[in-house]
């Protein structure tokens, strides 16, 4: 009989809004970073840490190995339409408040600690 193992592990996700158009500054910034942190229990992640900055969002996630990659679309997407809902300008100036691409890395070969530290001092640069 196979049995199933679900592996949780930290992961490291960076998105960024079309054309990495500087939009997230407040409130944006704030109402996203609620939105993210509000859908963490429904769709099965833990957020560890994150950052936003104008132009792009680190995120560290804590998150089952099966859903580990869904899970950044998920945010992605419910995120951007409820941004939206709540900032018309919004819709306006960017139709698409994200793009297709981001980089999803489990974290591993450094310390949690490390990454941690990495998303923390972002917002410097």
């Amino acid at each position: 009989m196979l049995s199933l193992c679900f592996v949780v592990l930290p992961y490291h996700v960076i998105f960024c809004p079309t054309y990495r158009h500087r939009v997230l500054r407040p409130p944006l910034d704030t109402r996203l970073k609620e939105l993210i942190r509000e859908k963490q229990n429904a769709s099965g992640y833990t957020v560890l840490g994150m950052n936003v900055i104008p132009d792009y969002v680190h995120l560290l996630l804590d998150a089952n190995l099966h859903i580990g990659i869904k899970i950044v679309g998920q945010i992605k997407g419910s995120t951007t339409h409820r941004l939206q809902t709540t900032f018309p300008w919004l819709k306006q100036r960017l139709p698409l408040l994200r793009t297709r691409s981001h980089c999803i890395a489990s974290v591993g070969a450094v310390t949690l600690e490390v990454v941690q530290q990495y998303i923390e001092t972002q917002k410097g640069v």
